[in-house]
């Protein structure tokens, strides 16, 4: 098994690749009858405070997408701001996220993670990206794909 370290460095090749400000998966971790998830795996973050976060599901980017199993796309974060209160969504104040799309991670039919890719400038995520961020979840980046998520 590939250590913490592969993985931060394939997820910034990925983030090198694919012009994102920043890349972050989130896992999933069982806390008493209940999931919890964390960004475990990040490249181009302005801190590791986001690391210390803690999100249940259905709250934050990491939970709805987690909860739903649907991609979300922000495509301008102001206009987000006016339906949604942002204390709710760490991610976006801690890296100063303008723009994102976070898509479920799948392992044997269940959301075993969330692939987050961002930009720190509004309009920058598109379909396109956002299609890049599904195919990379159901192929894996470099040997990281659901099974291997579910292992750390």
């Amino acid at each position: 098994m590939k250590n913490n370290a592969d993985h931060e460095t394939q997820l910034q090749q990925f983030q090198v690749e694919h012009n994102f400000d920043f890349v972050a998966i989130a896992l999933v971790e069982p806390a008493e009858n209940q999931y919890v998830l964390k960004w475990k795996y990040t490249s181009g973050n302005l801190s590791n405070r986001i690391k210390k976060v803690v999100l249940h599901s259905g709250k934050g980017i990491a939970g709805t997408v987690f909860k739903t199993g649907k991609p979300l796309m922000i495509k301008n974060r102001s206009e987000f701001e006016q339906r949604e209160d942002l204390f709710n969504y760490p991610i976006l104040v801690f890296e100063n996220l303008r723009s994102m799309g976070a898509v479920p991670i799948w392992h044997n039919g269940r959301v075993a993670g969330v692939l987050l890719g961002g930009y720190r400038e509004a309009d920058r995520m598109s379909d396109e990206k956002l299609q890049i961020l599904i195919q990379t979840a159901a192929k894996g980046i470099g040997n990281l794909d659901g099974k291997e998520l579910m292992l750390n």
